[in-house]
C-alpha cells in the first residue's frame, strides 16, 4: 500500500513550478513598464537630471522596494521577507560606493549633463541581463559544489581588507584593455552627437564617444557584480530574492546618481563601512563550515548598523575629499549638501 499518491505529488510540482514562473513574469513585465516609463514617458527627451526630479525617482524605486518587501513578508514569510530585505539593504549600499567610479568616468569624458540620464539607463539596462546570468550561474554551481559557497566567502574577505586600505584613485580610460579593444575594432568618434551612440562619417557608421563610455560603464557593473553577486549568496540562494534585491537597487542607483552626484565624495567613511560588511558577510559564510550559523535578523542588523555609523560619521567628522572631481550638473542643481562655491573660491576652476 503506498503512502503517498505519485500522481498528488506531481501536480503539486508542477503548480510549484508554474508558480514560480509567474513571479518570474509578473515581475519582469512590471519592471520592463516602469522602465518604458522612464525612457518612453518621462525622459523621452534628452535633459539635465535635476535635484529635485532625481529626489522624487529616488522615492519612488526605496517605495516600490519596499512595498514588494511588504509582499514577500506577507505572501513569502517573514524569514524570505528578512532575506530580500538585507540583500536589498547591502546591494543599494554596494551600489552608493560605486557611484564614486561613474562620477569618475564622466568627469575624464566630460559627458554632458542631459545625456548622463541616457547612459545610466541602457547600462541598467545590460547590468539586469549581466546580473540574471551571474546570478544563475552561482545559484547552479552552489547547488552542484556547495564548497563553492566558502570560495565566495574568501573573497569577500579579501575584497573587505582591500577595501580597507585601498585609496581613492583616478582612472586612466586609456590604458584599460576593454577601452583598446573597442577603439581597435569599432571606429569612435573624439566628440558627442547629441544622444546618439551611433552618427555616420563619410558614408560610414561610426561608433561616438558616448558609445564609449557606455561600454565603459557596462564593464564597471561586472566588476562591481562580481562582489555583490557572492555578498547576497552569503544571504540567500534563492535565486528570485537574489535578482529582484539586485534589480532595486540597480534601478535606483541610476536616480541616487543624479541625486548624490554633488555629495558622494563626501562620505569618506562609507568605504570603511563597506568593508566591514562585506568582511563580515565574507566571515559568516566561511564559518558555516563549523556549523556556526549568523541568523538573518542580526545580518540585517548588523549591516544596517555599520553602514548607518559609517554615514554618521562622515557627517560629524567631515574630511576633505582626496580628489575634486568636476562633472557637469544642472544650473539650478540645488543639493542640500552643496557648499557654497563662494565660501570655497580655490575650489573654482582656474582658466586656462
Amino acid at each position: 500500500m503506498l503512502l503517498f499518491d505519485p500522481d498528488a505529488i506531481l501536480l503539486i510540482r508542477m503548480n510549484s513550478i508554474g508558480s514560480s514562473a509567474g513571479l518570474w513574469i509578473g515581475f519582469s513585465l512590471f519592471i520592463l513598464f516602469m522602465l518604458s516609463l522612464d525612457l518612453g514617458l518621462f525622459n523621452r527627451k534628452a535633459h539635465a537630471i535635476r535635484y529635485r526630479e532625481a529626489a522624487i525617482w529616488s522615492g519612488v524605486w526605496i517605495l516600490l522596494a519596499m512595498v514588494f518587501a511588504g509582499i514577500v513578508f506577507w505572501y513569502q514569510g517573514t524569514d524570505l521577507g528578512l532575506k530580500f530585505l538585507t540583500g536589498y539593504v547591502i546591494e543599494l549600499s554596494l551600489s552608493v560606493d560605486n557611484l564614486f567610479v561613474f562620477l569618475l568616468i564622466f568627469s575624464f569624458f566630460k559627458v554632458p549633463a542631459k545625456v548622463q540620464h541616457r547612459v545610466l539607463f541602457w547600462g541598467v539596462m545590460g547590468a539586469l541581463v549581466m546580473r540574471l546570468t551571474m546570478i544563475f550561474v552561482g545559484a547552479a554551481l552552489i547547488n552542484r559544489f556547495h564548497w563553492i559557497i566558502y570560495v565566495f566567502g574568501a573573497f569577500l574577505v579579501y575584497t573587505g581588507i582591500k577595501m580597507f586600505r585601498q585609496e581613492d584613485s583616478d582612472i586612466q580610460p586609456e590604458d584599460n584593455p576593454v577601452v583598446r579593444a573597442v577603439t581597435r575594432y569599432i571606429p569612435i568618434t573624439r566628440h558627442y552627437e547629441g544622444q546618439n551612440f551611433f552618427t555616420k562619417v563619410d558614408g560610414k557608421h561610426t561608433g561616438t564617444l558616448l558609445l564609449l563610455v557606455l561600454v565603459i560603464v557596462e564593464v564597471t557593473d561586472l566588476v562591481f557584480a562580481v562582489d555583490s553577486i557572492p555578498a547576497i549568496f552569503a544571504i540567500t540562494t534563492n535565486t528570485f530574492i537574489v535578482y529582484t534585491s539586485n534589480v532595486f537597487a540597480i534601478l535606483g542607483l541610476r536616480s541616487m546618481y543624479f541625486l548624490l552626484a554633488g555629495v558622494v565624495e563626501k562620505f569618506q567613511y562609507l568605504r570603511m563601512g563597506l568593508a566591514i560588511v562585506l568582511t563580515f558577510i565574507g566571515v559568516k559564510m566561511l564559518i558555516e563550515v563549523f556549523d556556526v550559523i549568523i541568523s538573518v535578523k542580526i545580518s540585517l542588523a548588523v549591516v544596517a548598523t555599520v553602514l548607518l555609523a559609517s554615514v554618521v560619521a562622515s557627517i560629524l567628522w567631515p574630511k576633505d575629499a582626496a580628489m575634486k572631481i568636476d562633472v557637469e550638473m544642472p544650473q539650478d542643481f540645488d543639493s542640500l549638501f552643496e557648499d557654497d562655491p563662494e565660501d570655497n573660491p580655490e575650489d573654482k576652476p582656474i582658466e586656462k
